[in-house]
């Protein structure tokens, strides 16, 4: 079975690209999603008038990568600690957020969270928004895999190798 994962962390094609290559993730589909206009295109949102965040849904096997570490990937490749902004882009089409789909989903979040800003190794305090799935409006199709079409294309996603959480914060409620 399947299980579906919604993140928000500034300009999709990154996150969807370095998401996209793990084992685990079985299909993954950049959009807008939090806001208030139905059916968005890009040029409407790159004003931040609709409210909407750039976002990238992925489904997972959850047999072979779990949710937590979907997010400890999802901290470690943006920066959380930034509102509104990621790299050069600003604006809260650029916010970090996740959408969770199930309580389970919510509490995950909530301890990750907890989990980072007990360690020195952020730069900052979690901005990230934690917030129920909402309305997923596909991007147009030239931005679906974009980095796949365009290896050279722009790109404010990389691992941050310092940002690791550490093995020994796991809840029991994440077992």
């Amino acid at each position: 079975m399947q299980e579906k994962a919604i993140l928000a962390g500034g300009c999709f094609w990154g996150v969807e690209e370095l998401m996209r290559q793990q084992n685990g993730v079985v299909s993954t589909r950049v959009g807008y999603t939090g806001g208030r206009r139905e059916n968005p295109s890009y040029e409407q949102i790159s004003s931040g008038a609709t409210g909407h965040a750039e976002a990238m849904e992925l489904l997972f096997d959850p047999n072979v990568i779990s949710y937590r570490d979907i997010l400890a990937l999802f901290f470690q490749i943006h920066d959380p600690t930034t509102i509104n902004r990621q790299g050069d882009d600003r604006g809260s089409q650029y916010r970090s957020a996740i959408f969770y789909t199930s309580n389970e989903q919510k509490t995950i979040a909530e301890n990750i969270i907890r989990d980072i800003e007990s360690t020195d190794l952020w730069p900052g305090k979690i901005v990230t928004e934690i917030v129920p799935e909402q309305q997923f409006w596909e991007a147009e199709k030239y931005h679906q895999n974009y980095l796949q079409n365009k290896p050279d294309g722009y790109n404010c996603h990389f691992p941050r190798p310092d940002w690791i959480i550490p093995q020994n914060t796991k809840h029991a409620d994440e077992q």
